[in-house]
């Protein structure tokens, strides 16, 4: 297997591309890759301060790492979730990876701001553990995106992500995913106001033309030393039932991941982000953040209520406990 620019050994295959490369042009392939993503969708210039959410594995760092090379200005936000030692590996991958690349990283534990982890959550509310922790980093990365003063905030959401939540909400037609299926979310203002400061800062994607093993592989080229493990709190996640099921299909049909996302962003996804428009940002009444208008007279965000009912939970003397880990059929 030889690379296709240089024709030295090849380190990587990459099918559904027709080529394969050596470890410094992989490098550069994939840099091209995401520096074409931020272009396409026009996802921010370099005069935009961007806050990286880092979890310490292989697509937030190498995804930082490729910004950093870019030229971007580019720091990262590690969110402890309190998940034992996976999260003190995590911060240590993140806060070794910031230290190794002269980069400025952010760090804030969930338990701090907010007086629970993310296993007593779900112990606390009867939440799957996925559910609850995504709702605290959205709300989190938001918060510290905006009291920071970033412009943009950026995740690792790569190629293989995208075409499960993609899959998985045809499956069930969740039209209102549906409609924020896309590789940049605009910011949003309270009340469509736009002469004030936006409630919600744009998020962008842009690892959407890296799949996962792309992306491994630009890690393990490129020196990052990021935790391997799996969250042990992931296992019966959907998610990673639906990644199984159409990595199955691209082994047969190279490109089939990409044909399926893309296709879905040329042709539909338009249909779908039209359902977006008239839904109206407002305060909650409770913390200030942004929620979506429609409900009740005075609104409360997800997060407020999630965080009120594990408290009260707890109040009541409901003692979380350490779920318990299940094993995964093989």
């Amino acid at each position: 297997m030889r690379c296709k620019v240089c024709l030295e050994h090849a380190v990587v295959d990459i099918r559904r591309h027709n080529a394969a490369f050596c470890g410094p042009h992989l490098l550069d392939h994939i840099r091209n890759q995401v520096a074409r993503a931020i272009k396409e969708f026009k996802m921010f210039g370099h005069d935009d301060r961007l806050l990286v959410a880092a979890s310490g594995g292989k697509d937030s760092l190498a995804l930082w790492d490729i910004l950093l090379a870019l030229g971007y200005d580019a720091t990262g936000f590690y969110l402890s979730l309190g998940i034992g030692g996976y999260s003190s590996r995590s911060r240590k991958a993140a806060e070794d990876f910031a230290a190794s690349r002269g980069a400025k990283l952010i760090v804030r534990s969930l338990e701090d701001e907010h007086g629970y982890t993310v296993p007593e959550l779900a112990q606390l509310t009867g939440r799957v553990p996925c559910s609850g922790c995504g709702l605290n980093k959205r709300y989190e990365f938001n918060r510290a995106a905006l009291e920071e003063g970033f412009d943009v905030l950026v995740t690792g959401h790569n190629l293989d992500d995208e075409v499960a939540t993609l899959f998985g909400n045809v499956l069930h037609w969740n039209i209102d995913m549906l409609g924020r299926q896309a590789p940049v979310l605009e910011e949003r203002v309270l009340g469509g106001d736009a002469g004030t400061p936006p409630a919600l800062v744009r998020k962008v994607k842009p690892l959407v033309r890296v799949a996962e093993r792309e992306s491994a592989a630009y890690a393990l080229v490129a020196g990052i030393d990021y935790i391997v493990e799996e969250c042990p709190m992931v296992d019966g996640n959907t998610q990673h039932l639906y990644k199984e099921a159409i990595t199955l299909i691209e082994e047969s049909s190279p490109g089939t991941k990409h044909q399926m996302y893309f296709g879905f962003l040329k042709r539909a996804a338009h249909h779908f982000a039209d359902q977006q428009d008239d839904a109206v940002v407002v305060a909650c009444t409770n913390c200030g953040a942004p929620t979506v208008a429609g409900g009740p007279a005075d609104p409360v965000c997800s997060f407020c209520k999630t965080k009120a009912l594990a408290h009260h939970r707890r109040d009541q003397g409901v003692t979380p406990r350490r779920p318990a880990r299940r094993r995964r059929s093989r």
